[in-house]
């Protein structure tokens, strides 16, 4: 299934237990932040939980699930990293290409960069959206 497939990328990116001050998301684990959770015990969150919370609120709300291979992919990859607004925003601008998309969020990237604060995520999201690139093409 396309969100399994989905799930080990996304899994490659989001590691385990974070609280890193200048994050905007602040405490998160597995990629699943307190800010956009909450009540949720960021800390005690399961893998298996993680996914749960994943194909509900952001593969499903983003649309993923009818979707195509390969854009159901990056588009969730999107919705993952920077939240499912952003994400169906930059399908309105790309349509259904994968590579524009990819590139409309590069774009992004830099731009938030341009903030001191955020500058030291900018090669981690390059590098993120380089794998993507790769595993949208077959590559990997």
């Amino acid at each position: 299934m396309d969100f399994e497939k989905a799930m080990v990328f996304v899994a490659r990116w989001e590691g385990g237990y974070v609280n890193n001050p200048s994050d905007p998301g602040g405490e998160t684990n597995f990629g699943i932040s307190k800010k956009a959770y909450p009540s949720v015990d960021i800390k005690a969150l399961t893998k298996e939980q993680a996914a749960a919370i994943y194909k509900r609120d952001y593969w499903e709300r983003a649309g993923c699930n009818i979707l195509q291979w390969p854009m159901n992919l990056v588009v969730f990859d999107t919705a993952v990293n920077m939240g499912c607004a952003k994400a169906a925003e930059l399908r309105t601008k790309a349509g259904d290409d994968w590579r524009e998309y990819l590139g409309l969020r590069i774009g992004h990237y830099v731009r938030l960069a341009a903030k001191p604060s955020m500058r030291q995520f900018l090669l981690g999201w390059l590098n993120r959206a380089m794998d993507l690139w790769s595993v949208a093409q077959g590559a990997r």
